[in-house]
């Protein structure tokens, strides 16, 4: 039940780079995280420069206009070994998949509970 948006400088991604980081983002959260691969839910947003801030160096990590903000909202119970794991996998895979900088992947999980969520309907399906 992930919901994720991403989010990046405008035109430092192309549609099918997009699409790309799409799949790695969805394949790895499936490998790590046991999410059913038909759970998709994702946004992108991409944003012009006076809308976009970033510390091109914040706790030694050198960062760059790629930049990408993954935000993933998903049901809380996954152990730390889990989320280290899939920081890890997903930031190599997306510098393999795109030839990005694994610096440029910034990653933010948020643990909800079932009661959290309503899929449609105004109902709320996972209770």
């Amino acid at each position: 039940m992930p919901f994720i948006r991403v989010s990046y400088l405008e035109q430092q991604y192309e549609a099918r780079q997009l699409e790309r980081i799409s799949q790695t983002i969805m394949n790895e959260l499936v490998l790590h995280f046991n999410v059913p691969a038909d759970d998709l839910f994702q946004v992108f947003h991409s944003h012009r420069p006076e809308e976009f801030y970033y510390s091109r160096s914040y706790l030694n990590v050198e960062r760059s206009d790629g930049l990408l903000y993954i935000h993933i909202t998903l049901k809380s119970g996954r152990t730390v070994k889990q989320k280290t794991s899939f920081y890890e996998a997903l930031a190599e895979h997306l510098s393999k998949e795109l030839t990005m900088r694994k610096e440029d992947v910034f990653i933010v999980l948020v643990d909800t509970e079932y009661e959290d969520w309503s899929f449609g309907n105004g109902f709320a399906q996972m209770l």
